[in-house]
């Protein structure tokens, strides 16, 4: 039986794909648009159907063709200032869309459905670290499009007999350790790929939206997760889901958290170069904290990070923008 790895061809999707290689599961399908993925991120072996999830002839299509019997959907936009911006396009892309996929993936008897949600459920969470069982309160659109996603999939999974795991992510980093894959987005608004890219010289500058936070030095608080170490917990939940698991939503983090002020110190410091730093206003919708209460998944699942080190991942961010640059150049 064959997994299906929608957006497979982007930054999380691309390292899930090498996750099932190494692992030894050779029967993966991805399924991406390629509006903001690369078929060059895929191993030859792997097979690529370009469409949109939403296609529900073809994904019925590829389903039945290539037996599918789990699927892991990490297909979305995921920019929160862009979603306050442009709300409508986040609850197309990540609702609308993802509700398409879910009914497709009932129809067709998938029995097996792991979903890439995010931290932005929590909002401005009461409790820090993050539980699971904390009432979701998102703040932007971003959010609450991935939230109306979680309530849609519980209650289909509940009516047709399929089981699902829910992977509410905190702020991915890093790339593949080996060089394979990374975050490739041009102008992409992840933190550690835009403060390697300036440390590079890519960028002149580094913008730092809010320095008035309740928070120590006044700017935001993220738990970065490195990207291969996320893979891997879409693994075990999908070893779990295979064993007969319950349905589960588990975080996906460390359990610590570093300022942006912090992890740009930090990138200065790995790459030996100084860099301009800019102090602007916040942007919407961003929280000042949010870290994961990290256990459930480590107990339930057995998840076991290898990576959970800021230095190590900005080394891997590094390697990666200046294997990008050189690949750009040809």
């Amino acid at each position: 039986m064959a997994v299906l790895v929608t957006g497979g061809a982007g930054y999380i999707g691309s390292h899930m794909v090498l996750a099932l290689l190494d692992a030894g599961h050779d029967e993966i399908v991805v399924l991406d648009d390629l509006s903001t993925g690369f078929d060059w991120a895929l191993p030859p072996e792997v097979r690529l159907v370009v469409g949109d999830v939403s296609d529900q002839g073809l994904v019925t299509e590829t389903i039945l063709q290539h037996r599918v019997d789990a699927i892991a959907h990490f297909a979305a936009k995921i920019v929160v200032p862009d979603s306050v911006a442009n709300p409508l396009s986040y609850y197309l892309a990540n609702t609308v869309k993802t509700r398409a996929l879910i009914e497709t993936a009932a129809r067709t008897g998938v029995k097996h459905f792991i979903f890439s949600s995010t931290a932005a459920v929590y909002g401005e969470p009461e409790i820090v670290p993050v539980p699971e069982d904390l009432v979701a309160n998102p703040i932007n659109p971003y959010g609450r499009s991935k939230l109306m996603s979680e309530w849609m999939l519980a209650d289909a999974a509940a009516a047709h007999g399929f089981s699902y795991v829910v992977l509410r992510y905190f702020n991915v980093a890093g790339a593949d350790p080996r060089g394979r894959t990374g975050q490739s987005t041009p102008n992409a608004t992840h933190l550690i790929k835009v403060a390697t890219q300036t440390a590079l010289g890519q960028r002149s500058h580094i913008d730092v939206f809010g320095t008035d936070y309740p928070t120590p030095d006044g700017s935001c608080l993220r738990d970065y997760i490195q990207v291969s170490d996320l893979a891997d917990a879409h693994l075990v939940a999908l070893d779990h889901l295979r064993s007969g698991g319950d349905s589960l939503t588990l975080n996906c983090g460390y359990g610590r958290g570093y300022s942006v002020l912090e992890v740009i110190e930090v990138v200065k410091r790995v790459s030996g170069r100084d860099f301009e730093v800019r102090l602007s206003p916040r942007r919407p919708g961003d929280p000042a904290q949010i870290i994961a209460a990290a256990d459930r998944i480590r107990n339930q699942l057995g998840w076991r990070p290898r990576h959970d080190d800021l230095e190590g991942i900005v080394v891997q961010a590094l390697a990666w923008e200046e294997s990008l640059s050189k690949r750009n150049l040809r």
